[in-house]
Parts: structure tokens; sequence; C-alpha cells
């Protein structure tokens, strides 16, 4: 009876332990290592499409026809080492104050042997107008009351 009573308290202590096992431990470690790979070759294309964004706004910004704004953005686009878009890329509608700017480009990633990584990348200004006329309509029937 000794021996029993010696035998359940380990099987008891064996079946309560959880955890990785080996080859739980590894396929998470190449599902990690993949996804690191992944992000380190996709993220200097959304670094670019970040500086894309950015001269886009500072080029609308500060011209007021269309044709100074490709020259604006050629010039930003040289000074930030943009390579992905051009002046005569950009899509423009309107001019002045409500010029809306919008540009889309692909990347194509290499990431092993004959497999890459397609990605389409597209900005607008339009959405940067949208949320600022939307908050002057709200603030309208407010200044429209008093």
């Amino acid at each position: 009876m000794t021996r029993r009573r010696s035998q359940l308290p380990g099987l008891r202590s064996q079946q309560r332990q959880g955890g990785f096992s080996l080859i739980g431990f590894l396929c998470t470690l190449v599902v990690f290592v993949l996804a690191g790979v992944l992000a380190l070759r996709a993220g200097p294309g959304l670094i670019e499409y970040w500086a894309v964004e950015k001269a886009v706004r500072a080029a609308a910004a500060m011209s007021s026809t269309p044709d100074e704004l490709r020259v604006a953005f050629d010039k930003l686009a040289a000074a930030g080492f943009i390579d992905a878009v051009e002046g005569k890329d950009l899509k423009i509608s309107g001019s002045g104050e409500h010029m809306q700017v919008s540009f889309a480009y692909q990347k194509t990633v290499p990431l092993y042997g004959p497999a890459s990584l397609r990605i389409d990348y597209q900005g607008s200004t339009a959405e940067q107008d949208s949320g600022k006329a939307g908050n002057e309509a709200a603030k309208a029937p407010e200044n429209a009351a008093k």
C-alpha cells in the first residue's frame, strides 16, 4: 500500500503540468521567424508610402495650381529619396484650396526564390479634407443658433 501512495502523487503532478513541447516551440518559432522576415522585407515599402503621403500633403498645402503641385512634389520626392511616384503620376482634381490629390502604385517585394509579395499602395488628400468639411458642417448649426 505504501507503494501505491508514493506513485499517486507523482502521477497527479505530471497530469497537471502544461506548456510547450519541443515540437510546439519549434513550430511557433518558425511562424515568428517567417513573420519577422516578411516585416523586414515589406517595412521599407511602408516607410516609403508614408513619405509619399507626407510629400503629397506638403505639396498640396503650398501649391495653388496642379502644375505647381507637380513641381513641388517632384522637389520633395527628390529630397526624400522617393522613387515610387513622380509628379506626373498624381491625379489632381480641383484647384486652389479645394485641390484633391490622389496616387496609387504597386511595389513587388522579393521574398525567396520565385516567391514575391505584391503590395498595392494608394492614398488621397480627400480623406483629410472630408474630415474638415464634416467638422465644419457639424459646427454650422451651432453657430446659426447663437
